[in-house]
């Protein structure tokens, strides 16, 4: 009777969470579809040269920052598979995982003061006799940006795929002698080709939908993409129409993305082997050691660099007349604030779902709505990402634009929207750490016949407090670097830290925004040592679960 009464619960719990988000995105998209103004004629907005401009421009840097992503990920990815004892290399890997848990906007910093017009590159130029070649800002500042964020995450996803590569096949390569050329050719290669398309659409997902970055190096209208040009058409020009041309042609462009990336990712074809322990017998010369370690030394230059840029910079800053500023406190408060709220809204959410989900499909023949709703669950951790931050917000703009002074809602807004973001990411975190979880642990409290209260205390908290944490300092991380909703309804009253950050930068302060990023970065790294328990207080709670 318990299960039963518990199984009800938690299926209408995850049903009304899932009749939450598909409420919130559909007032929304109703929204821009239901707008008519006198004047307004939206089918001449949307064949717009400028608008079609706006679209190819996202298009063309997408595919740059793709195609060169890859380029540089391959060479690193394949220079740290072969040398495992290069001194460092669990640093390093680390290392390439922090762009992804960065904030835009801190990073943005830390470009232009290493590839700005005063920055160390172009200075060591104009020391040497050159000129400036180099421009932080337009379409090559927007690559290198997307290059540094997206390389990282490229070469990590093909290092896992490489160090999967069963042992006899590099037997196999050195008992046949094979030179490097042949070994990539018939044995990295396949693996890599076969992950291509999976990686490939990732990267050019988050670069199409890409805001911050391209608001910061931008550089004016000529180099905009599709979620900037809604934010300018709103917040600058006022100009409805324009928007809702632009929201739906990048819902379009987004939901064709991810129907390719469904189509495109080939199933897994690894080869398998007798279990015999990997080890490599290339890139053990002298030339190979040299060249895989100026690849190695070049990409940890490259990420590296920016971040002491940033860490350097705000030192140099007044951070004591910073942290005394008041408008500096109420940013730091109400970002704070909302990323806590936030975070743990989407995890809440999240945990919900995966468990109502897990009870829809738990008897062997669920009924015909349970398999709905499962499946209603699983589309939407992805189908939030059809509808970008900034097309939600137009659409809600629009909405309560009757009720009077939209920035009376903006906290709200704010949270929910950045709820919705890091949903996808959350779900996916915490959606095998619970299957297992309940794998191990549902037969032992239904015998022990706990539930509700008692079995989160005393079953579900334990185990599943490393991946809950962790999901809350990845949510809260993405919620407090994020600039998209903040744009459209961020005001006198509501100011964030990365809005004030932007703010300082487009003010030409560079000094104070140099602090600010040090603050937000410090912020974000603190979230996420919070989120990581130490090891030995893990193994210490499972060993007293056990007792």
């Amino acid at each position: 009777m318990i299960g039963r009464i518990e199984r009800r619960l938690t299926l209408a719990a995850g049903a009304l969470c899932l009749g939450g988000i598909a409420l919130f995105v559909c007032l929304a998209a109703a929204a821009l579809l239901a707008f008519d103004e006198p004047g307004s004629a939206n089918d001449a907005v949307l064949f717009d040269d400028y608008v079609w401009r706006v679209a190819r421009f996202t298009l063309l840097q997408a595919s740059l920052s793709t195609v060169l992503s890859i380029f540089f990920a391959i060479p690193v990815a394949r220079a740290l598979a072969r040398q495992v004892a290069f001194p460092g290399r669990v640093w390093i890997i680390r290392l390439m995982a922090l762009p992804l848990g960065l904030p835009a906007l801190v990073a943005a910093l830390g470009l232009i003061g290493i590839w700005g017009r005063q920055g160390v590159l172009n200075t060591a130029l104009v020391a040497i006799g050159l000129d400036q070649p180099v421009s932080i800002y337009g379409l090559s500042g927007i690559l290198i940006a997307h290059v540094f964020f997206n390389m990282p995450l490229a070469a990590r996803l093909m290092l896992g795929g490489l160090e999967r590569i069963p042992g006899e096949y590099w037997l196999v390569g050195a008992n046949l002698g094979m030179r490097p050329v042949s070994i990539f050719r018939f044995i990295e290669w396949p693996v890599i080709r076969g992950l291509l398309p999976g990686i490939a659409g990732l990267i050019f997902m988050l670069c199409a939908t890409s805001f911050t970055l391209v608001l910061t190096l931008g550089g004016g209208p000529a180099a905009s993409t599709i979620e900037v040009a809604i934010y300018q058409a709103l917040r600058f020009d006022f100009d409805p129409p324009r928007a809702i041309a632009l929201g739906f042609l990048q819902i379009s462009v987004t939901a064709a993305l991810l129907i390719a990336i469904r189509l495109l990712i080939p199933a897994s074809d690894e080869g398998h082997g007798g279990g015999r322990m990997v080890r490599r017998f290339d890139g053990r010369d002298g030339f190979g050691r040299a060249g895989d370690g100026l690849v190695i030394a070049l990409a940890v230059l490259f990420l590296a660099l920016p971040l002491g840029s940033v860490v350097s910079s705000g030192l140099r800053s007044d951070l004591v007349r910073l942290a005394n500023d008041p408008m500096v406190q109420r940013a730091l408060l109400t970002s704070v604030v909302i990323a806590l709220v936030s975070g743990l809204l989407c995890v809440f959410s999240a945990a919900l779902m995966i468990r109502a989900r897990q009870a829809a499909l738990s008897p062997r023949r669920p009924l015909a709505v349970h398999r709905g709703l499962a499946a209603g669950i699983s589309a939407s951790a992805s189908l939030v990402l059809l509808v970008p931050p900034v097309v939600l917000g137009a659409g809600w703009f629009l909405l309560l634009r009757p009720l009077g002074d939209v920035a009376r809602f903006a906290p709200l807004l704010v949270i929910l929207i950045n709820t919705l973001m890091a949903l996808p990411f959350v779900y996916r975190v915490l959606e095998p750490a619970m299957a297992t979880h309940t794998a191990r642990t549902a037969k032992l409290a239904m015998s022990l016949g706990l539930g509700g209260w008692h079995r989160l205390r005393l079953i579900d908290w334990p185990g599943l407090r490393r991946p809950l944490l962790m999901a809350l300092s990845f949510a809260c991380a993405l919620s407090l670097g994020d600039l998209g909703a903040v744009a459209l309804f961020g005001s006198q009253d509501m100011v964030t830290l990365p809005w004030l950050l932007y703010s300082r930068m487009a003010g030409y302060r560079s000094t104070d925004a140099a602090g600010l990023a040090l603050f937000l970065g410090l912020v974000c790294l603190v979230l996420t040592i919070a989120g990581t328990p130490r090891a030995g207080a893990d193994h210490q709670r499972r060993k007293d679960v056990t007792a």
